[in-house]
C-alpha cells in the first residue's frame, strides 16, 4: 500500500509520519518541491500533478491554513488551501479509487450552548477559517470518494508552539495572567490524533462502510483558564520557578480578536469510539505527558 502524506512537518503531520509508517510505503511531503513532488496546497495544479505522479492508495492531508485571525483578511488564500485544494484531493481520490483522510475542526460550529457537538449537527461557522474548513468537508462529501474526516479541537504537541508553552513563558515573566474562562473544549494531542488515524484507517480499509465524518478529541472538558491552571500547577510541582501569583479568569469579550471564536468547542466522540472500538484518554493525561517532555522532567 502506498500512502501520500501532506503537511508532514506540522504538529499532526509529524506524528503521522510515525503512526502511518508501519502501514505501507509512506511518501511524506511539505510545501517544498522535492523530486518533482509538491505538497503546497496553495498550488492546485502542482498538487494535482503530484497526486497523479504518486498514485497513492491513501491520501492523508494534515496540511491546512491555520492562521485563524489572519484568515479574516486572507479569506481567498484560506479558501484555496482549506477548500479548493481539498476538492482536488477528493477528485483525484475518486479517479484513483484511493482513500482520503482529512482533518477538520470544531470551528465549523457556532459554539452556542453547552452540549457536545455531534457529527449530525448543522454547521454554522463564526469566522472565515471555519468557513474554509467547512468548504473542504463539503467538497469531500460531495465527491463520493472513500474518506475519513476527523473533526478535532485544541490541538497541541511538544513540537512547535502551543498554549501550554505560551503560559509557561508568560508565567516566568509576569506575576499576573488573564486567561479566558468561557471557552470550553478538550485539549487533544497530535500523538493521539495520529494514533487514532492509523487504527481507524486500518479498519476502514477492510470495512469501507466505516467511511465518513467523525469527531476526535480527548475525553473531558476544560476552559482555557482551567487548562492554564493545570499546566502551571504541574510546572510548579515539578520544581519550575515561576513568577506568576495570580491567574485571573476573564470572558472572551474582554480579549477581542479579528476572528470570533466559538465558546462551546465540546465534541461528542461516541460515533468514533463505537464504530472503531476505541478508547479516548482524558485530556489531562496527554497534556501531562507533553509537559514532561517540554520540561524534561
Amino acid at each position: 500500500m502506498k500512502i501520500l502524506l501532506l503537511g508532514k512537518n506540522g504538529q499532526v503531520g509529524w506524528e503521522l509520519q510515525r503512526s502511518l509508517a508501519p502501514l505501507g510505503e509512506l511518501i511524506a511531503l511539505d510545501r517544498q518541491t522535492i523530486d518533482g513532488l509538491c505538497g503546497d496546497l496553495a498550488n492546485l495544479s502542482a498538487l494535482r500533478d503530484t497526486i497523479d505522479q504518486v498514485r497513492p492508495d491513501v491520501i492523508v492531508n494534515a496540511a491546512a491554513y491555520n492562521a485563524v485571525d489572519k484568515a479574516e483578511s486572507e479569506s481567498e488564500l484560506a479558501l484555496r488551501v482549506n477548500g479548493q485544494a481539498i476538492q482536488v484531493m477528493a477528485e483525484e481520490a475518486v479517479r484513483l479509487g484511493a482513500w482520503l483522510v482529512h482533518y477538520s475542526t470544531d470551528y465549523v460550529f457556532d459554539g452556542k450552548g453547552q452540549t457536545p457537538w455531534q457529527e449530525s449537527d448543522v454547521p454554522a461557522p463564526l469566522n472565515r477559517y471555519g468557513e474554509s474548513k467547512l468548504a473542504g468537508e463539503m467538497a469531500i462529501q460531495a465527491s463520493g470518494c472513500k474518506h475519513l474526516i476527523f473533526r478535532t479541537s485544541w490541538v497541541f504537541a511538544a513540537r512547535g508552539q502551543n498554549f501550554a508553552k505560551t503560559m509557561l513563558r508568560l508565567a516566568r515573566e509576569r506575576q499576573e495572567l488573564n486567561v479566558i474562562n468561557d471557552q470550553v473544549g478538550a485539549p487533544t494531542g497530535a500523538e493521539l490524533i495520529a494514533d487514532v488515524t492509523a487504527l481507524a484507517l486500518q479498519q476502514a480499509l477492510t470495512r469501507p462502510e466505516l467511511a465518513g465524518l467523525y469527531h476526535l478529541a480527548a475525553a473531558g472538558e476544560v476552559s482555557w483558564h482551567g487548562y492554564a491552571r493545570h499546566v502551571l500547577d504541574f510546572a510548579k510541582a515539578s520544581g519550575e520557578e515561576l513568577a506568576v501569583q495570580m491567574i485571573n479568569p476573564i470572558d472572551a469579550v474582554a480579549y477581542p480578536t479579528p476572528a470570533r471564536r466559538p465558546l462551546n468547542s465540546r465534541l461528542n466522540t461516541q460515533k468514533l469510539r463505537t464504530n472503531f472500538s476505541l478508547h479516548l484518554p482524558d485530556w489531562q493525561s496527554g497534556v501531562t505527558r507533553m509537559l514532561r517532555e517540554v520540561l524534561n522532567k
